[in-house]
């Protein structure tokens, strides 16, 4: 299975679309890990299984998302109830708690993946505004027979980023 994750838009709308519009026929599903700044029912949005950041405001959205797929349990929160700008802890124990397999959050806007202990976490970065490198940045992740492969695009043109990619075994 193959998935589309963005997160930190920050009022951005033609690059959500672009961004989906780029991958559609390849992906099983599209996920943004909150502060769209964006209603839900906004049409640059609708592709998207989102979750509600900190720079959301309304209550149309969820703090969190637990989809259930083939490949396992991912679990999608923007992370700012997570502490996500100070360490991964809060996520793992929540991870634990819903037997989720894979994390995606957002909050830090820096872009990164790692496995440990048998469980994914992933944070796209911004594709509105990076920190730690000028990268704008977003995810395809492939979930296949307990592996996973985690690519970083940037969002402008599509490239890959190399040197943030991670893949191993869940």
């Amino acid at each position: 299975m193959r998935f589309l994750v963005v997160s930190d838009s920050h009022g951005l709308t033609e690059e959500l679309s672009i961004i989906f519009n780029r991958h559609e026929q390849e992906i099983d599903d599209a996920f943004h890990c909150g502060d769209s700044q964006l209603a839900l029912v906004d049409e640059h949005l609708l592709p998207y299984r989102t979750v509600r950041g900190n720079c959301d405001f309304g209550g149309d959205l969820p703090l969190e998302r637990i989809e259930e797929t083939g490949e396992g349990t991912i679990l999608i929160v923007h992370g700012h109830h997570h502490d996500v700008k100070y360490d991964l802890n809060r996520l793992r124990y929540r991870a634990e708690e819903v037997g989720a397999n894979v994390v995606l959050f957002g909050h830090s806007h820096v872009a990164g993946a790692v496995i440990e202990d048998g469980v994914l976490y992933v944070n796209p970065g911004s594709i509105r505004m990076p920190r730690g490198r000028s990268d704008k940045t977003y995810v395809l992740m492939d979930l296949e027979n307990g592996q996973a492969t985690v690519r970083f695009y940037r969002s402008e043109d599509g490239s890959a980023v190399e040197d943030l990619d991670v893949s191993g075994k869940l």
